[in-house]
């Protein structure tokens, strides 16, 4: 069931065609990419979701009901443009942004006590903002963005200004959001981090959605066939064994075992080539590449440019 649901979206800016008839389906209590190079429209969209703006075109449905401003409650946004006040002690704003979301103070300090001792950033209740490294801003916004328990959250680059300690700390409570049962729009340039936590995706380019589904499909979908071949104990030099349609890439040897780099012909099953060497060598792996979501992102946006 979808439970974000964009149906022909058009937005025009004067003589900008920011969105054009795009359409784009959310699964409910998913995490979803939403891809795209600068300018594509990725910004539009989300604007559109948190209802700042509204499309000139098209729909978009809310857990099976047209968007309304009542839906607001239910949405979290974290922008990639940061927009805590510098001059205003953290635990005020804090308390203010969730007072501002419907939670009563009584409700907000418990939840706010709460991440902020399990963020280990109690002490920094009383200062201002601007005392602050980037890093434990967002920290902050992330909790403001999360403390309500919305069923959607958008999340713009949520992991600018951290270091590699405090973003497996953000990524494992994105992954605890989907296990409670939200849905998670996340929009990213880091492909790496798509392939890690997003389970599907849509990529948009020049306003247009250009390629939408499940992570591991699309990655299945535009590999070449390449293998990955682990074997010891070979009889005879495995590239002679191989039809000439098949091609080696690299040949690596690693604790004692020799390892292939194969390409494959388009649709040949990796059974094919264990038959080809199997009687030859003593097999330890073999095992399909996929590429990486950057990969795939760059060779979709050239061919739609």
């Amino acid at each position: 069931m979808a439970f974000l649901e964009a149906q022909h979206i058009v937005k025009k800016y004067a003589n900008h065609l920011a969105l054009d008839d795009v359409n784009i389906s959310i699964p409910e209590n998913s995490i979803f990419g939403l891809l795209g190079p600068n300018g594509a429209g990725k910004t539009t969209f989300i604007r559109i979701i948190n209802q700042i703006t509204g499309p000139d075109e098209g729909t978009i449905l809310f857990n099976g009901q047209p968007l309304q401003s009542k839906h607001i409650s239910q949405i979290g946004y974290l922008p990639e443009e940061r927009g805590l006040y510098k001059k205003m002690k953290v635990g005020e704003q804090a308390l203010y942004l969730a007072q501002l979301k419907g939670m009563s103070r009584f409700d907000a300090l418990k939840k706010l006590k709460y991440w902020f001792e399990k963020f280990e950033i109690s002490a920094w209740w009383d200062k201002k903002v601007e005392e602050l490294s980037k890093g434990m801003q967002q920290k902050i916004q992330f909790i403001v963005t999360i403390l309500h328990q919305p069923s959607l959250l958008i999340l713009d680059e949520p992991f600018s200004g951290f270091d590699p300690i405090n973003t497996k700390q953000i990524k494992e409570e994105i992954l605890n959001l989907k296990k409670e049962g939200a849905t998670i729009i996340f929009s990213t340039h880091n492909m790496g981090s798509v392939e890690e936590l997003c389970d599907h995706i849509t990529l948009i380019n020049k306003g247009k959605s250009i390629l939408s589904g499940e992570v591991s499909e699309i990655r299945r979908e535009y590999r070449d066939n390449p293998a990955l071949l682990e074997y010891s104990n070979a009889s005879i030099p495995i590239e002679s064994l191989l039809p000439p349609q098949y091609t080696v890439h690299e040949k690596s040897q690693t604790n004692g075992f020799s390892m292939l780099r194969i390409d494959m012909p388009k649709d040949a099953p990796l059974n094919e080539l264990i038959q080809l060497v199997s009687s030859h060598c003593q097999i330890h792996s073999c095992s399909e590449i996929l590429p990486g979501m950057d990969e795939v992102f760059i060779r979709v946006v050239n061919q739609n440019r």
